[in-house]
């Protein structure tokens, strides 16, 4: 750094990093990207526009404005650094420049001009917008008025990557302030989103202060793959990808939805397909995605997997402190994963697809996805909204250049007509089922509601799986149990309603029971949170009807890869009767879902079910004709049309989290647990409204920034989220609130709530929610 201040200018201040040297950094990770991924800078324009987007992005905070702010004074910048960046760009020599270029290319004089003019207006919006800043008055006047200053600025700017001298206003033709959209034409928009997308990825990654890269290289997949199966052989000389795992590999460069029944290494098959690519691994649960991470880490690929392999839901934190905590690169894999940046993700569909809004700053996601793999499994669990979000967004990869998996064991028709009248190209694969794989269920259908008694009739010291639709139908069957087992400590249960320290308890507990070697014995009560990807293998199955996509996948978890004993019947489905529906209809399960199911299943689904009576189930079902009188295929449609009309950049990140998971949810902590544990939880509330220092360095900073870390990882143990529907403003107004920094509170409510039953509504709540109902 040199000694006069007006010698040198900061473009980061913690730690101090000049604009040059942060220019600098970014060039570096395009040229990591250009490495890893050639075929998105296939066209010199494309390859020319990210450069110089690199190079003159932050050249506006030579400002004297922001170069005040940046060393500590108090005062309002007018406009955002990135305005004043395109005054570094030459103006209309800038446009002679680029009109040139063109022409040297060979491009029809016809049009030069149009190719011109749209590639400064692609450049100029993506720099212009690189940080998301509202724009106060007249920007033109503002860049007017400090040009003289600028330029002074700009000859004292040592750097000599720059080739452009002139400083300039660019002419509003080519920038009017507004944001390219659709309304630019969809080759445009897509550009656009392209270049500014990677602008960003390569700005986060400059700017981590972790040595964090754009990319991490996939060199590893299929070479770990193969590892594995050598290990097979090692067991079992005959040991071979099957057909899944072999079609997947031979259709790799193809959007594929494949239809494959539980136990035929759909996991393994998506990594094939994805081979030594970027990645995405996306399932509708996070104990699912927990699950198959914890696979990948332990059994796939083993090493290195903080360069390799990453975790991304909400609580990725927690489970990342929890494994790596005492390690140095805690940090810098955490950035790695929330940048994107490693070159395989397992994630929740939300962490992904919220670019479908085009909120302001979604361009970094789409970008990524423009040369990644997806793979989506059991999409046939997600609810409507969020099916159609997987549509649109998987239409939007598609035309950018991604491509998608499907991988599921059953796929309804319904969603294959969904994508084809979106134009989006897949091919589907022929039904996989296992040969070797001998009938696992036999289903005796109960037309009545669900009945603690007959669960006790089925329990003779063996492992009993009983799923309800609700939590509370869950509860209410759990409380029964206990009045009339004897050996209470036999019967557990487990849904979504419990505080994360007690939840993470109840999995591994289900887990251990569930293992197949395991001997011992019991009943669990639960809900659908044990429908996917865990791998349980329980003797009885009692459950109620949701609909049969859920039924099959319920079956999944009993007699999971053993052959059915003779004369057994081992699923019960309780269907109720025609009075009286089962838990859930009508709110979580489909009504009209529900009826079509409950008839097939008496008619065509008795007794022994194999495989492809299951999958000719769902073809059969859940097809258009069938259903798009139902409110689920309007549903649909509503959203598709929807976000086929929603305006780009019209929300905010924040506006759509809450849109995009279809729910508002409280953060809680129930009066009880707070109450037992009042003195620790306190202390990590102290340590995590404790300020940073602010002359720390930065081994301090870090030391306090994981002392935080860990408090809040603690104090998230005791707490659970509520839905906005499962709770009443009334109630939520007279709780105390925990506020942890400005953004997190949590409200201490006071509700009932045990380790043995989760969370239930106190009777105050049952009366503030009949009342509102009522009015």
């Amino acid at each position: 750094m040199k000694e006069k201040e007006d010698d040198y200018f900061l473009a980061k201040s913690n730690p101090i990093q000049t604009i040059s040297e942060h220019t600098d950094e970014l060039l570096k990770n395009l040229d990591i990207l250009i490495k890893l991924y050639p075929n998105l800078f296939l066209n010199w324009d494309t390859l020319y526009l990210i450069e110089l987007a690199c190079l003159y992005h932050d050249i506006g905070k030579i400002n004297r404005f922001f170069q005040e702010v940046i060393r500590g004074k108090k005062i309002v910048q007018p406009l955002p650094h990135g305005f004043f960046s395109l005054c570094f760009l030459g103006g209309k020599e800038f446009y002679k420049e680029i009109k040139k270029l063109y022409e040297e290319k060979g491009i029809d004089s016809k049009e030069v001009r149009k190719k011109a003019e749209i590639f400064i207006k692609i450049l100029a919006n993506a720099i212009a917008y690189h940080h998301e800043r509202d724009i106060v008055g007249n920007y033109i006047k503002v860049m007017e008025e400090n040009l003289e200053d600028l330029k002074s600025r700009f000859e004292k700017l040592n750097y000599n990557k720059l080739k452009n001298k002139n400083v300039k206003i660019l002419p509003i033709n080519f920038f009017t302030g507004e944001r390219i959209t659709l309304d630019d034409g969809k080759e445009v928009f897509n550009k656009y989103v392209l270049i500014k997308g990677l602008l960003n990825r390569i700005d986060y990654a400059a700017s981590s202060g972790e040595d964090i890269e754009v990319e991490k290289e996939n060199n590893f997949l299929k070479e770990c793959l193969e590892k594995m199966l050598e290990e097979w052989k090692e067991r079992n000389p005959s040991s071979k990808w099957n057909e899944l795992q072999r079609y997947m590999i031979e259709n790799r460069d193809k959007n594929v939805i494949a239809i494959a029944q539980t136990g035929m290494g759909k996991t393994e098959a998506g990594l094939l397909w994805i081979g030594n690519t970027k990645g995405f691994f996306i399932l509708p649960l996070k104990t699912a995605i927990n699950s198959i991470y914890e696979r990948i880490r332990m059994g796939i690929v083993k090493e290195k997997i903080e360069e390799r392999v990453g975790l991304l839901h909400s609580d990725t934190k927690d489970i990342y402190m929890e494994n790596f905590s005492e390690s140095d690169t805690f940090d810098m894999y955490y950035e790695s994963t929330k940048q994107l940046s490693l070159p395989l993700t397992i994630c929740t569909l939300d962490q992904i697809f919220d670019f479908v809004y085009r909120y302001k700053g979604f361009e970094p996601k789409l970008a990524t996805l423009s040369y990644s793999k997806i793979v989506l499994d059991e999409i046939q669990m997600y609810s409507p909204d969020l099916l159609a979000y997987v549509i649109r967004g998987l239409k939007d990869i598609t035309r950018m250049g991604g491509k998608f998996a499907i991988l599921t064991a059953t796929f309804p028709k319904i969603i294959e007509d969904f994508l084809k009248r979106e134009e989006i190209e897949f091919q589907v694969s022929p039904n996989f089922i296992k040969k070797e794989l001998p009938l696992r269920h036999k289903v005796e259908i109960r037309e009545e509601r669900i009945d603690s008694d007959f669960i006790l009739s089925s329990y003779k010291k063996n492992k009993v799986l009983v799923i309800c639709n609700t939590v509370k139908e869950a509860q209410k069957i759990y409380e029964e149990l206990l009045e009339k087992m004897k050996d209470i400590e036999r019967v557990n249960l487990f849904h979504s309603k419990f505080i994360k320290r007690d939840r993470k308890k109840k999995e591994e507990d289900i887990l251990k029971l569930g293992d197949k070697n395991n001997k011992d014995y019991g009943i669990w009560v639960s809900t659908q949170v044990v429908e996917a990807s865990l791998d349980i293998d329980f003797d009885i199955l009692i459950t109620e009807l949701s609909d049969l996509n859920g039924l099959f996948q319920r079956m999944g978890r009993c007699y999971r890869n053993r052959p059915l004993v003779e004369g057994v019947t081992n699923c019960y489905v309780f269907i109720g009767d025609e009075k009286q529906k089962n838990s859930g209809v009508g709110s979580v399960v489909d009504k009209e879902i529900y009826n079509f199911s409950r008839e097939y299943l008496k008619k065509k689904l008795v007794g022994e079910i194999d495989e492809n009576m299951k999958m000719t189930a769902i073809s059969e079902i859940y097809t258009t004709e069938n259903l798009e009188k139902t409110g689920y295929y309007k549903r649909i449609e509503e959203v598709l049309d929807y976000l086929e009309k929603v305006i780009a950049y019209e929300y905010n990140k924040e506006d759509i989290r809450k849109k995009f998971r279809d729910i508002t949810s409280y953060e809680i902590i129930p009066r009880s647990i707070y109450q037992e544990n009042q003195k620790e939880i306190n202390e990590l509330e102290k340590i995590l409204n404790l300020e940073y220092l602010p002359k720390l360095d930065i081994e301090s900073r870090k030391k306090q920034k994981k002392e935080k870390l860990l408090a809040k990882i603690k104090l998230k143990g005791f707490t659970m989220n509520v839905s906005g529907y499962e709770i009443n403003q009334k109630v939520l107004s007279k709780s105390e609130i925990l506020k942890l920094g400005k953004y997190d509170k949590i409200y201490i409510l006071d509700c009932e709530y045990s380790f043995e039953k989760g969370y239930q509504r106190t009777k105050l709540e049952e009366e503030f929610l009949y009342t509102d109902r009522c009015l």
